[in-house]
């Protein structure tokens, strides 16, 4: 089992046997949705699952829908997997929880649950959960609820202005949110006492580990002998949790691998511009 992952090609399709998402936040400004098509067109695999906080139907309710083309292009690649070469089980968060109400139906393809169990290539058993049940346990506030929901909407775009100004400097996204909850003192307690009780209900359900989303902080390492794993997510830092053939569990952090094709592609590009040097001519 390794970590981030960061040796991969980003200009080949890559195919996987399971890949995990989570807290994607369309119909928010918000939503990474290039990076994610981006993501999606560049790796394949046998079953996406969706955990949870898919669409963010509380942003969509206070401030209204807000849909790029780039979240369009996100729900039609789902959509395809769903019909055409992959399994895609979907299971609610918080902020998607309207589908709950569904939970057990076949909805275009895509499997709803209110809890799933993946097992690896390897034999293991998973419990997949979104993990918004587990605030209650740890705290009655996230960390998001720390400043509040509308500084938190402040705070991404502050990273998004952040970001076009790196991005025009040719330096790599980084993510300014991502950077604050890290540093704040209340936040890093709550994901730790977060992860624990989510290991500690995997375990008293007698699984091997368990996949999650819902804090943001994409994480594999293991807690009292359970596998804890969680996928991140598509409004900071951009990641994915990944199987491979064997059953080996990794992150992938996408922003890495996008930075890396585009700088790709201008080197490649101004080489294209430079001219062949000429041929001397035959006397």
């Amino acid at each position: 089992m390794r970590g981030v992952q960061d040796g991969l090609a980003p200009d080949l399709a890559r195919r996987h046997r399971t890949i995990f998402i989570s807290d994607v936040h369309l119909g928010t400004p918000g939503c990474k949705a290039e990076l994610l098509a981006d993501f999606l067109a560049h790796t394949d695999c046998r079953t996406l699952y969706l955990v949870g906080d898919i669409v963010d139907f509380w942003a969509i309710q206070r401030r209204g829908v807000y849909w790029s083309t780039d979240q369009n292009t996100v729900v039609q690649k789902i959509l395809k997997r769903a019909r055409h070469d992959a399994k895609v089980i979907f299971v609610p968060g918080n902020h998607d929880e309207a589908f709950r109400d569904y939970c057990g139906v076949l909805l275009a393809g895509v499997e709803l649950l209110s809890e799933a169990t993946h097992r690896t290539a390897d034999g293991r058993e998973f419990l997949v959960i979104h993990g918004d049940a587990f605030d209650g346990i740890v705290t009655y506030a996230r960390w998001l609820a720390l400043l509040g929901d509308r500084a938190y909407a402040a705070a991404l775009w502050l990273n998004d202005a952040v970001n076009i100004a790196r991005q025009r400097l040719g330096l790599s996204y980084w993510s300014l949110s991502s950077f604050l909850k890290h540093r704040v003192k209340n936040a890093a307690s709550f994901i730790g006492d977060f992860e624990r009780a989510v290991a500690r209900a995997a375990h008293l359900r007698g699984v091997d580990g368990v996949v999650c989303g819902h804090i943001h902080k994409a994480e594999i390492k293991t807690i009292d002998g359970i596998v804890y794993c969680n996928d991140g997510d598509w409004v900071e830092s951009c990641t994915a949790l990944i199987e491979d053939a064997r059953g080996r569990l990794e992150i992938v952090e996408w922003t890495s691998f996008a930075h890396e094709r585009n700088r790709t592609a201008q080197k490649a590009a101004r080489k294209a511009l430079i001219p062949a040097p000429r041929q001397p001519v035959a006397a």
